[in-house]
């Protein structure tokens, strides 16, 4: 897994000193160490000492704060920076070394935790600001705002008084806080993660998955499109973040749909959707999936199985999409090179890369025969992946040692990011609990809703997507999760139903306008207006926008029913968004007329509606399957009566 907007390199940055290379290499070859060798227990089993997780925490923290401080800005870092980083590793390391005390001392909230934790919150909230946009900054802050001002607000909008020297020092100190079970999440599990993605992209993986993509899938109608589909797909499956799957997999894909004949935007928008799904699919989902199994207290297994239909009806679409705009603008075969390899000679030559992928499915599918935690299987897996590189490379080209330990290193950056919104997160899970907001806040969106459960879910869907609006997935899910899941768990939902629902339509904004970070990545790619790339993917990608209210209201999309009614409901959902994505389209055997189109249109909404919506729903299911079948028919019979008349000369 890679970070949603990795730092830039820092030999990249301009007259970037070599104290500030040198600097930048300690740091984050210190936070991947302390991380890897905390992931395998070497303190303990080498050295025979045992500290408490919080300790390491601080200690990443101040590693990750100093790294923000001077690798992540596009200019030579200022004498204030320098200062900056001081303070971190002095007050970090301070925190880590005294920390055994200081919980027993916090209560009586002494002078050196309140200002400790006032001068962390502040280097914390300065660290986000630069690296994540000042979104997230602006509600904390208005989040502790809140805090003091709720005491007076009337009904349900009163929260319960806390002092400021309280605030300060839960927040920062607190293990409900800044140093509590989010960061450690981000550190213990998603660094490993990203070390396991910044490894397999540079040794070869990306193209090995993109190349099997282009073998599978290029000589097919649209085949441009679908290798972007299915490559995005696969290094979405251990990249887990959106950006970085646009810019490993669209660099070949985008280029090559252009040439093919895809218009400019319409190539962009069909990677930055392939890419975004990335966060949804198996087995490495986004971050916002680890943190999800810490907020419902269930294995990240769980979540994996929870997320493998969505995700296949997800990528469903979108090839259902490019095939049939393939089909309507006549786009053949991709247009690839002459030496590009067939499916043997991949596989022969990178047929080490899917094993470490499949021992750590094995460990997420059996876990109580490997007995490995998930962050250490991703310890293993990547020090495999290591080895087989070394020794075996990728069509020819081995990576040098130098090269692979590189590649080690900049993982600390590559984490950057998603550390520094783990600490901002803690932040706000803590302004919430500390005051009860989230209790409150609960109530209002029933009453508003009138506890009525699709208005409550379009409420929660439009919040959702509000904060979405230039903020990382992770920030979005932590908000929406503490804030808006309650409400639908107090209304009957399934908690993993709602805490999927929320970050579904917060992943949404990757690729909706007025944000849509993916959608502009792409757009740079493709040399076009991200603008237009970010409506044109909102087209491609439609069936998105309703696949939430699909599992939410169906069990069985979310794996939690029978076999026989799983295959049912995944069977007639895939159905479902055919029809609708032909009526978008204008396209099914052939091309469709404006009645035909809706037709498609309203026989795919009849079939969407999950049965249990409201009484007499599932007549309504066999209605849309019934005109399905219909209009399908009447298509293809006219395809067939088009095909038999005479081509005039």
């Amino acid at each position: 897994m890679t970070a949603e907007a990795g730092p830039p390199d820092a030999a990249g940055l301009p007259a970037a000193s070599r104290a500030t290379a040198l600097a930048t290499d300690i740091f984050q070859g210190l936070l991947i160490f302390c991380v890897v060798g905390w992931v395998l227990d070497i303190p303990r089993r080498v050295f025979g000492a045992a500290y408490y997780t919080e300790q390491l925490l601080a200690v990443c923290l101040g590693f990750t704060l100093a790294l923000a401080f001077i690798a992540s800005q596009h200019r030579r870092p200022r004498w204030y920076d320098w200062i900056f980083v001081a303070l971190s590793v002095a007050i970090c390391g301070y925190i880590a070394v005294r920390y055994e005390e200081l919980t027993y001392e916090l209560a009586m909230l002494p002078m050196e935790g309140i200002i400790g934790s006032l001068i962390l919150i502040a280097l914390v909230l300065e660290a986000t600001r630069r690296t994540s946009g000042g979104i997230l900054v602006i509600i904390i802050l208005a989040l502790v705002g809140y805090v003091f001002i709720g005491p007076n607000l009337p009904g349900d909008f009163q929260t319960r008084y806390v002092s400021p020297e309280r605030l300060v020092v839960y927040l920062g100190l607190d293990t409900n806080g800044m140093i509590g079970n989010i960061l450690a999440v981000a550190v213990l599990i998603v660094v490993p993660f990203t070390l396991m993605g910044q490894v397999l992209g540079r040794t070869g993986g990306a193209n090995f998955f993109a190349d099997l993509a282009m073998s599978g899938m290029g000589k097919f109608r649209g085949g441009a499109a679908k290798i972007a589909v299915f490559g995005s797909a696969l290094f979405g499956m251990i990249s887990g973040a959106a950006v970085s799957n646009v810019v490993a997999v669209g660099i070949v894909t985008i280029p090559l749909m252009v040439r093919s004949g895809f218009g400019r935007a319409r190539a962009a928008a069909i990677e930055a959707v392939g890419s975004t799904g990335g966060q949804l699919m198996p087995p490495v989902m986004g971050a916002a999936a680890f943190i999800m199994a810490e907020f419902l207290q269930v294995s990240y297994g769980a979540v994996v199985v929870a997320a493998v239909i969505p995700a296949l009806l997800y990528y469903a679409a979108l090839f259902m999409h490019v095939d049939l705009e393939a089909a309507k603008h006549r786009i053949g075969a991709a247009q690839v090179d002459e030496d590009v390899p067939g499916f043997l000679e991949i596989m022969r030559s990178g047929w080490h890369f899917p094993i470490p992928i499949a021992f750590l499915v094995a460990t997420l599918a059996w876990p109580e025969i490997f007995q490995i935690p998930i962050e250490r299987a991703a310890v293993y897996a990547t020090g495999m992946l290591i080895v087989l590189s070394l020794l075996f490379g990728y069509r020819g080209k081995k990576i040098s040692i130098m090269e692979m330990g590189r590649a080690v290193l900049e993982s600390g950056r590559a984490a950057l990011d998603i550390v520094l919104i783990g600490a901002a997160a803690g932040m706000v899970v803590g302004a919430l609990n500390v005051s009860g907001i989230a209790f409150g806040l609960t109530l209002q969106l029933i009453a508003i809703s009138g506890e009525n459960l699709f208005i409550l879910l379009l409420l929660t869907a439009l919040v959702s997507f509000v904060l979405g609006m230039g903020m990382p997935t992770v920030s979005v899910y932590v908000l929406t999760a503490t804030l808006l899941a309650p409400s639908l768990i107090k209304l009957g939902v399934a908690p993993m139903a709602a805490h999927m629902y929320v970050m579904y339509f917060g992943m949404l904004s990757m690729i909706t306008p007025p944000v849509a970070i993916a959608a502009y990545a792409a757009a740079n790619i493709a040399r076009v207006s991200g603008w237009t790339t970010g409506w044109v993917s909102v087209m491609v990608g439609w069936s998105t926008f309703f696949i939430p209210f699909l599992f939410v209201l169906e069990p069985a999309l979310l794996m939690n029913a029978p076999w026989h009614q799983i295959v049912w409901h995944l069977a007639r959902n895939l159905l479902g968004i055919f029809m609708g994505t032909a009526a978008i389209v204008g396209y099914g055997f052939i091309p469709l007329s404006l009645a035909m189109r809706i037709g498609f249109g309203a026989a795919a909404l009849a079939i969407l509606m999950p049965p249990n919506a409201f009484p007499g729903a599932e007549y309504l299911d066999w209605i849309g399957l019934g005109a399905s079948v219909t209009v399908l028919s009447l298509n293809y019979v006219r395809s067939r009566s088009l095909r038999r008349q005479p081509v005039s000369a």
